[in-house]
C-alpha cells in the first residue's frame, strides 16, 4: 500500500503551505516507508508516501505527463497496466517509466473521466490537470483502497488515504456526526459515504469525483455497480464451475505481478487455501505463507493451515498470538482513526506484521464469504424468507414477535434450541430481519444505550 494526500484550492490559486502538506503526508508514512514525494504550485499540492512494488527505481510519485501539465498521486495497483500501456503507446503516448502509475496519467489524457472504466485493479488516486484547472479523484470498484476527503470552510478540497491526513488541516471542523454513532453501534463501523465526523467523507467504492476550479463543491459520481441481472444464455452448473476456476486463476496470476517478494495469508479455510493452491500452480518456487495461531485449541485454526501448507509444499511461517494482547488496542485506534469494532483487527495486524518479515506483498482470501455466500447468516436468511413468503406480516408479527419476547436467550444450549433470534427475525420484514442478524447492538439495546439528548440529535435517523 501507499499513502496519498493533497490540497486543492477550488476557488482561487492561492499559494499552498508546503509545510502543512508535508505534515499531512507524514501522517501516513507507515503506509509508504520506501520513499516520499511532494509537488506544489499555485492552488494545488500533492503528497505521496511510497511502498515500492512495481518499477522500484522509476515509479517515484507524483508522476507527470510529457509537458508536466498532468500529475497524479496514486495508491494501489493496476493489474492490466501492461495491456493498457501497449494500447496507449499505439495511440502515440510515450512512457518514461515502467510503472503502472504512469499508465493512469496517459489514460486520463486519452479517455478523461472514463479512464477508470478501463482500469482492472485496486486504487485510490487524484489527478491534477492544469489545463482543465481541475482535480479528478477515483476509488476502485470494491473499495479495497481507502479515500477520505472534505471541503473546508476556507474553500479547499483536501484528501488523504486516512482520516488523520485531513485532521492535520487547521480549521477543519471536528464535530461528531450523530448518525455515524448510530451506524457504528449497529454495524461495528461507519459505512460510506460518511465518517465519524460531520462534513468529512469517504469516497464510496465505484465512484469518482471531479472538482473544478471556480465551481461549487462537486458530488461523487458512480461509474460501476454490481449487476444482478440473470446471465443470458443460461449457463450449466458445470460451465459456471469451470468459469469460476478460470477467473480465480487469472485474478491470482495478475496479482502475482510484482518486483518484490510475494506471499499469502493462510488460515486453512476454503478461501485462503484456494488462493494459495492457485499460487502454487503458477509459481516456480514454493509460496511463502503466513498464519497466526492461538493457544486455545477451540479457536486455533493453525493445524488446518499447516495441513494445507504441507500438502502444497509452501514455506510456512507461524506465530502464536496472545489473546491478552491488549497493548495493540491503542495502536489500532491510531491506525483506524474512527470507531471500528471488528475483533479480527488484532490477529489481522499480527499476521501482517509476521508477513512483513518475509514478503512485501501478501494475497488473502478476504471477500470469499461475501462473494460466495459463505456465512451461515445467508443460508438462515433464505430459510426465514420461505416462511415469510407463506405467512403474511399480520400473522407473523404477533406470533413470532411474541415468541421472541417470551423465549429465553439460551446461549449455553445446543444450536437447535437457541431459537430466540430466529423467532425475533421471523416477526420482522426481510430488511429488518437481515439488519438484526448483522447488528452488533440490536435496535432495542441501542435505544437503551443512548441518552435522551443524543436521541434528540439523531431525530428520526435509524441505521435501517
Amino acid at each position: 500500500m501507499c499513502g496519498i494526500s493533497g490540497i486543492f484550492d477550488y476557488q482561487q490559486s492561492r499559494p499552498i503551505d508546503e509545510g502543512l502538506l508535508r505534515r499531512m503526508n507524514d501522517t501516513v508514512s507507515h503506509r509508504g516507508p520506501d520513499d516520499f514525494g511532494l509537488h506544489t504550485e499555485p492552488g494545488v499540492g500533492l503528497g505521496h508516501r511510497r511502498l515500492s512494488i512495481i518499477d522500484l527505481e522509476g515509479g517515484k510519485q507524483p508522476i507527470f505527463n510529457a509537458d508536466g501539465s498532468v500529475a497524479i498521486t496514486f495508491n494501489g495497483e493496476i493489474y492490466n497496466y501492461q495491456v493498457l500501456r501497449e494500447e496507449l503507446k499505439q495511440m502515440g503516448y510515450a512512457f518514461i517509466t515502467n510503472s503502472d502509475t504512469e499508465v493512469i496519467v496517459h489514460a486520463w489524457e486519452a479517455w478523461g473521466e472514463q479512464c477508470v472504466e478501463r482500469l482492472n485493479g485496486m486504487f485510490g488516486f487524484v489527478i491534477w490537470d492544469r489545463n482543465r484547472q481541475c482535480v479528478f479523484a477515483a476509488r476502485d470498484r470494491i473499495g479495497i483502497k481507502p479515500f477520505f476527503y472534505a471541503y473546508t470552510p476556507d474553500q479547499h478540497f483536501i484528501f488523504g488515504s486516512e482520516l488523520k491526513v485531513l485532521l492535520e488541516y487547521p480549521g477543519l471542523p471536528r464535530r461528531i456526526l450523530p448518525s455515524a454513532v448510530e451506524d457504528y453501534f449497529t454495524f461495528g463501523y461507519v459505512p460510506e459515504p460518511h465518517t465519524i465526523l460531520e462534513n468529512v467523507y469517504k469516497l464510496p467504492p465505484g465512484y469518482t469525483l471531479l472538482v473544478e476550479r471556480g465551481k461549487p463543491p462537486a458530488q461523487p459520481k458512480q461509474y460501476w455497480d454490481v449487476s444482478f441481472d440473470a446471465h443470458s444464455p443460461i449457463m450449466t452448473q458445470a460451465d459456471i464451475e469451470h468459469e469460476i476456476i478460470e477467473r480465480l486463476q487469472e485474478s491470482v496470476r495478475l496479482r502475482m505481478i510484482a518486483d518484490v517478494p510475494l506471499g499469502a495469508f493462510l488460515s486453512g479455510g476454503v478461501d485462503s487455501s484456494a488462493i494459495v493452491g492457485l499460487m502454487s500452480k503458477i509459481s516456480d518456487a514454493p509460496v511463502q505463507t503466513c498464519s497466526i495461531s492461538f493457544g486455545d485449541p477451540a479457536f486455533n485454526e493453525a493445524v488446518y493451515a499447516d495441513q494445507v501448507a504441507k500438502h502444497l509444499g509452501t514455506n510456512h511461517h507461524v506465530e502464536q498470538v496472545d489473546p491478552e494482547d491488549f497493548d495493540l488496542i491503542d495502536h489500532l485506534s491510531y491506525l483506524y482513526d474512527e470507531p471500528y469494532a471488528d475483533s479480527s483487527a488484532m490477529p489481522t495486524y499480527r499476521v501482517c506484521e509476521l508477513a512483513r518479515k518475509h514478503v512485501k506483498v501478501a494475497l488473502s482470501g478476504d471477500g470469499g464469504d461475501e462473494n460466495f455466500a459463505g456465512y451461515r447468516r445467508y443460508r438462515w436468511h433464505m430459510y426465514e424468507e420461505k416462511i415469510r413468503s407463506r405467512l403474511p406480516q399480520g400473522i407473523r408479527g404477533p406470533l413470532f414477535g411474541g415468541l421472541g419476547k417470551l423465549y429465553p436467550k439460551m446461549d449455553w444450549a445446543p444450536q437447535v434450541l437457541r431459537a430466540k433470534s430466529t423467532f425475533e427475525a421471523l416477526g420482522r420484514d426481510s430488511l429488518a430481519a437481515y439488519l438484526h442478524s448483522v447488528s452488533i447492538f440490536p435496535t432495542g439495546l441501542r435505544q437503551k444505550l443512548f441518552s435522551s439528548g443524543f436521541k434528540r440529535e439523531l431525530a428520526d435517523y435509524r441505521s435501517i
